[in-house]
C-alpha cells in the first residue's frame, strides 16, 4: 500500500490497531518522536515544511535517516491532515509497544489509570500531565480513547512517546497491580479530600469517565476514594485538571 493510502487508513482506529502505526503531524511532534527514538516509517511533505528553519532542518534530518518522503501540494497535505495547520508534514510513526511490565513501579511510585475517558484530547492532556508530574506510567482501561489517536498524540505534546502507556483489560490491570503491591485509589466527588491521610506503598490513581466516573467494580476493590475539594456550586473539574491536582498532592512528599 502506498504511503498516501496508509496515511488515510491510519485516520481510523481499526487501521492503527491492525498496523501498529499512527500519525504525527507538525514539526514539534515529529521532533518529539525522534527525540524519543520512535521509528518514522515515512512522511508526506509540502513546500510549507521548508518555510521555517526548524521545518527545513527536520526535513533534512528525516532524509538523511533514510525516511521515505513523498512531496505533495499544500491542498493534498491539508486533506491528509487532521489539523488545520499541519506545518507541511504528516508522518507515519511506529510507537513503542509498551506492556504492563514495562512500567517500573517504585515503592513511592504513582501510575495514572484512565477508566473510560472518551475524549482523545483529554487522554493526551492526561499523558502530558502524568509525565510532567512524575507518574511511572499510564494505563488505559476499556472505553478509553485510543492512546494513539492522532488527536491524543497532539494533546500529549509527545508525552505518549515517552511515558510507558498501555491499554489493558480490567482484570489484567487488577492482577498486575496486586502483583506489584500497588494500592488502587479512585476519584469521586464524595471521596476523602486528597492530601488527608498518609500513603503506604505505590498507588494506582484511577480517573473515570467524564460523566459517569469510575466503574463500580473498580470502586469496589479500591483501597481509598479521593477528591479535590471544590467551592459550593461547582460540581466537577475537567478530568485532566483534576488529575493534575491529585498527582501533585500524592507525589510531592515522595
Amino acid at each position: 500500500m502506498s504511503l498516501i493510502s496508509t496515511i488515510r487508513d491510519l485516520h481510523r482506529r481499526r487501521g492503527r490497531e491492525r498496523r501498529g502505526l499512527t500519525l504525527a503531524e507538525g514539526v514539534r511532534l515529529l521532533e518529539e518522536a525522534l527525540a524519543a527514538g520512535v521509528t518514522v516509517r515515512g512522511a508526506a511533505t509540502s513546500s510549507a515544511l521548508e518555510g521555517t528553519p526548524r521545518g527545513s532542518a527536520l526535513k533534512t534530518r528525516l532524509a538523511r535517516a533514510g525516511v521515505p518522503l513523498e512531496e505533495v501540494d499544500d491542498d493534498e497535505l491539508a486533506r491528509l491532515a487532521g489539523t488545520e495547520q499541519p506545518q507541511g508534514i504528516v508522518a507515519v510513526v511506529e510507537p513503542k509497544p509498551w506492556k504492563l511490565d514495562d512500567i517500573a513501579v517504585s515503592p513511592t511510585g504513582v501510575v495514572l489509570v484512565l477508566d473510560g475517558v472518551q475524549d482523545p484530547g483529554n487522554v493526551g492532556a492526561l499523558a502530558r500531565t502524568g509525565l510532567g508530574l512524575g507518574a511511572a506510567g499510564l494505563i488505559a482501561l476499556p472505553g478509553t480513547a485510543d492512546l494513539y489517536n492522532p488527536k491524543a498524540l497532539r494533546g500529549s505534546m509527545g508525552a505518549l512517546f515517552r511515558l510507558p502507556s498501555v491499554s489493558s483489560e480490567v482484570d489484567s490491570f487488577i492482577a498486575w497491580a496486586r502483583g506489584v503491591g500497588m494500592a488502587l485509589w479512585t476519584t469521586a466527588v464524595d471521596g476523602v479530600p486528597v492530601g488527608r491521610g498518609g500513603r503506604d506503598g505505590p498507588i494506582a490513581l484511577l480517573v473515570g469517565n467524564e460523566g459517569a466516573g469510575v466503574r463500580p467494580e473498580l470502586a469496589a476493590v479500591a483501597a481509598r476514594s479521593v477528591s479535590v475539594p471544590l467551592e459550593n456550586g461547582v460540581e466537577s473539574l475537567n478530568v485532566a485538571v483534576a488529575a493534575g491536582i491529585l498527582l501533585y498532592e500524592v507525589t510531592r512528599d515522595r
